[in-house]
């Protein structure tokens, strides 16, 4: 007697989940788990910015003389969006590394997942989704407070916090890529931290306009994200946005995320195909 096996039984249970489905349910995932852990989170995600904010806008700018800071504002205003979108892109780069590595090394969350109906793609697409919601809940959090010590100038702080979230996702998405491909213990985070990461957040005009570093210095100020969203956070919270120089800027983060999750995707299909 000849038995017949479906072969779609060895994946799971065959069933055809949507790509906005399969990722909507990684989101799922990522938010059980959270809920039960956010402690573990919250104060590098949300209240070491504020106490950047208030330590440095409120002490730092009481000894900055009147007209110092462009445009004629106080220093927290000044430093308000400009410190939304570095803790965007510090968050971005923290839930990049060592949680991309772990899903795919010790804890193996992407394995369990991928043995199911969905897709590597659709995994890295949950991913992105749970870390924009992420980044938007830490930036509303981190805006209240600004606003509360006279750090914002007004509505136009909406879009400040779009663009945070658009400059974390645009330095997330190569790091993602780069993550699954690590097969050690990941020591290459640690550099990454060391000599991109905090150089970029002291120099890239976070606390002090660019043009005040040595002019060969510079263009590596600009080719960075947080430069980019910096500008357009900031130009956007003063109502001093420019249509072209947004335009590029906005191009150029778009690029990052393209090009960082059509590498991520890649690299997921390669590692996650059994």
């Amino acid at each position: 007697m000849t038995v017949t096996v479906n072969p779609v039984a060895a994946r799971s249970t065959g069933r055809v989940v949507g790509s906005v489905r399969a990722s909507l349910l990684v989101v799922e995932g990522l938010w059980m788990w959270y809920r039960r852990n956010w402690r573990a989170t919250v104060f590098s995600s949300v209240v070491t910015p504020i106490l950047f904010l208030l330590s440095l806008g409120l002490g730092l700018g009481t000894q900055i003389r009147a007209g110092a800071v462009p445009g004629g504002s106080t220093y927290i205003a000044f430093l308000a969006p400009a410190l939304l979108v570095s803790a965007a892109v510090q968050n971005a780069a923290m839930d990049s590394t060592y949680p991309i590595l772990s899903a795919f090394k010790w804890q193996k969350t992407f394995w369990g997942i991928v043995s199911t109906p969905v897709t590597p793609g659709q995994i890295l697409g949950g991913r992105f989704l749970w870390l924009a919601a992420r980044l938007l809940f830490s930036g509303v959090a981190f805006m209240v407070v600004a606003a509360f010590f006279g750090g914002v100038q007004g509505p136009s702080v909406i879009v400040s916090l779009l663009v945070s979230v658009l400059a974390g996702l645009a330095f997330a998405a190569p790091i993602v890529a780069f993550a699954a491909t690590i097969e050690n213990e990941g020591q290459q985070f640690n550099l990454l931290f060391r000599f991109v990461v905090m150089p970029m957040t002291l120099f890239a005009g976070t606390f002090f306009p660019v043009s005040q570093l040595p002019v060969f210095v510079q263009p590596l100020a600009w080719i960075t994200p947080l430069w980019h969203g910096t500008e357009l956070s900031r130009g956007a919270a003063f109502g001093t946005l420019e249509v072209l120089p947004a335009l590029g800027h906005l191009a150029y983060l778009l690029v990052w995320v393209v090009v960082g999750l059509v590498l991520a995707r890649k690299y997921f299909r390669v590692r996650l195909t059994v």
